[in-house]
């Protein structure tokens, strides 16, 4: 799969990161709430610059091996996630996902309907054979969007 990446969703767009999007990945990216279980942040801008920069970067990739994509609303168009699949085994046959919201955005099946898109995008399109998570394990509400789109606990 080359770039673009669109997904689609009854409420979402999935879409390429683009340049203007920094002010938006910075709202969450720098909130202590939503990163309380992250391996990264909270971001300062200059973090949140660089990882924009990087996202981007990687969109060109080929072959292309991390699909990170913004969450945006169909109604509004506001970005608020980011959803992705970082292929991680030769021959590319696994990926490792990930996901943050914009807490405004938090318990409304927001998250569900989007990581449901980009599995069946991993599956379908990447041809991927595992797909797989991980979350801290006092985030109950990640471990709850993988249990509702039927990922299995192993550890």
């Amino acid at each position: 799969m080359t770039y673009p990446v669109l997904l689609e969703t009854p409420r979402l767009r999935l879409r390429e990161f683009q340049k203007g999007d920094e002010d938006d990945i910075h709202a969450w990216a720098s909130d202590h709430e939503v990163v309380q279980y992250m391996i990264w942040g909270p971001n300062t801008l200059d973090h949140t610059r660089e990882n924009l920069e990087k996202r981007l970067s990687s969109q060109k990739e080929q072959p292309r091996h991390v699909y990170e994509l913004a969450i945006t609303l169909k109604a509004n168009h506001a970005l608020i996630g980011s959803c992705d699949i970082t292929l991680v085994q030769q021959p590319r046959t696994s990926g490792w996902l990930g996901y943050v919201l914009t807490q405004q955005y938090w318990r409304q099946g927001y998250m569900t309907e989007a990581v449901a898109a980009i599995l069946k995008f991993g599956f379908s399109e990447l041809n991927l054979h595992r797909i797989w998570a991980t979350c801290d394990t006092r985030n109950v509400a990640s471990a709850r969007v993988m249990e509702k789109l039927g990922m299995r606990r192993e550890a």
